[in-house]
């Protein structure tokens, strides 16, 4: 990567646990950040001379939602009360991470590093206009979006502020209870939007708008992930192109962002959904693993090359 000026971004944790982990309680483990450690030296010790920036734990709290909560990713475990212990030991260990790998850059005489987490960050809409929307608007956006960046800010702990986009949570409550508060969703396609193949609805502004909002942070944002999966390669580019123009739009109105990470670079594993949703700006034939670079890719690439969106 860096023989072909790419800039590397590290990611220490990205959802999956080593069997020997799991078995002694995973992240559940009050102990689990004494396990985290020594993989962290044994990475950033090899590759600090080659990488300025770190992901310490790729979306938490996206980790806990669909391992604990919605039980659907290993170990399919349904608690409020495990996910909570989930989440505060995800942010313990980044806390502990943080410092550590700052540590060995220090005592590897080199320059500080960068380091963060990639924060999955939705637009989370009213459908209506109605009290009950706008509260669980408004606590969807501090629980899910900003109190853990917000208690890693008040730790110290974040060099920038790593966030992963995909598009809009369409708001609708039905009923006072904290959990329609926290999960309704509109059910009825109203104010529809065009879709990827998972079925997510596509909208470009939010990722403006959350732009802006991060600028109170006062830190440099990294765009770690930001893609859509479909079959239809110029709808890919034309999300690209939006997004981009977003981008364009936040850094134009003060907000610093140092970086734009497509997702992805290949077609890939998605979870539980398997190899069928394709995010790729480079296709996979999976009978033959042959790799063809789409159009999307190319024009991307365009764009990285000269700084000009077309």
């Amino acid at each position: 990567m860096k023989q072909r000026n790419i800039e590397p971004v590290v990611t220490l944790h990205h959802f999956t646990n080593p069997l020997w982990f799991s078995a002694l309680g995973g992240w559940k483990n009050k102990n689990a950040h004494s396990y985290f450690l020594p993989y962290i030296k044994k990475i950033v010790e090899a590759l600090a001379r080659d990488v300025h920036f770190w992901i310490t734990i790729n979306e938490p709290l996206v980790y806990t939602y669909h391992a604990y909560i919605l039980g659907v990713w290993p170990p399919q475990e349904k608690s409020l009360s495990a996910a909570k212990i989930i989440e505060n030991n995800l942010a313990a260990a980044h806390i502990e991470a943080y410092q550590f790998i700052h540590d060995i850059y220090r005592r590897k005489k080199l320059l500080p590093p960068q380091v963060s987490i990639a924060q999955n960050l939705q637009a989370f809409v009213a459908c209506r206009s109605s009290l009950k929307n706008k509260l669980a608007v408004y606590l969807r956006e501090r629980l899910y979006n900003f109190s853990f960046i917000e208690r890693l800010i008040h730790k110290k702990s974040l060099d920038f502020i790593g966030i992963n986009y995909y598009g809009r949570n369409l708001v609708d409550v039905e009923k006072w209870g904290f959990l329609n508060l926290l999960l309704d969703t509109c059910k009825y396609n109203h104010h529809p939007l065009k879709k990827n193949s998972l079925g997510w609805d596509i909208y470009p502004e939010g990722l403006g708008n959350l732009l802006l909002k991060l600028k109170k942070y006062k830190l440099p944002v990294l765009i770690t992930e930001n893609g859509i999966c479909t079959d239809d390669d110029a709808q890919r580019w034309e999300f690209i192109r939006q997004h981009l123009e977003q981008v364009d739009m936040a850094i134009n109105q003060g907000v610093e962002v140092t970086g734009y990470i497509y997702w992805s670079l290949m077609d890939n594993f998605e979870w539980d959904k398997g190899f069928t949703p394709h995010f790729g700006i480079i296709g996979v034939d999976y009978q033959t693993y042959e790799r063809t670079v789409r159009e999307s890719g190319k024009k991307f690439a365009a764009v990285c090359k000269t700084g000009v969106l077309f």
